[in-house]
């Protein structure tokens, strides 16, 4: 099971303990925020895209969306995202639990600047239901994040 091996991931740190587990569905940013108990925003969504090896994650703020010429001027190609097949064959979490922990080392990861303006986010931890809160440094070092990036646009932009 995928927030098994996350758990096992945290185990490493000594944080395990800090996984949440929900009796309510968190598989999108408007159901993690209520069952966190946070504004949308602070939840910290994993888009899986391909690429031209096999795939990249990028971690987002929840209230961005990727912005198409930031992320073909950032990366060289196009966002294309990953189906709900390809990211549970590449990513090894099934959607709604994607995130960037006990992932397959050779998968990039980045972190969007969306992120930044607050002080924790709360990404999933492999599964529909579950979340672990994190400050933007160690959502870097536990995603193992290539860098911080900027190819989102937030409401209103």
């Amino acid at each position: 099971m995928s927030i098994e091996r996350c758990r096992e991931y945290f185990r490493e740190f000594g944080i395990e303990d800090r996984i949440m587990e929900f009796d309510v569905s968190s598989a999108t940013v408007e159901l993690a925020a209520q069952a966190v108990g946070v504004i949308p925003a602070r939840i910290a969504k994993t888009l899986s895209f391909k690429t031209p090896e096999s795939c990249m994650l990028i971690v987002t703020a929840g209230d961005s969306r990727i912005d198409n010429k930031k992320f073909k001027e950032r990366f060289g190609f196009k966002a294309k995202m990953l189906t709900p097949d390809e990211v549970l064959e590449l990513v090894g979490h099934p959607v709604g639990g994607v995130c960037p922990f006990g992932i397959d080392p050779d998968i990039p990861v980045y972190l969007d600047k969306s992120m930044i303006r607050f002080k924790s986010v709360f990404p999933a931890v492999g599964s529909a239901n579950s979340a672990i809160e994190l400050t933007n440094e160690e959502l870097f070092k536990y995603s193992n994040a290539i860098e911080w990036v900027d190819v989102c646009k937030l409401p209103g932009e």
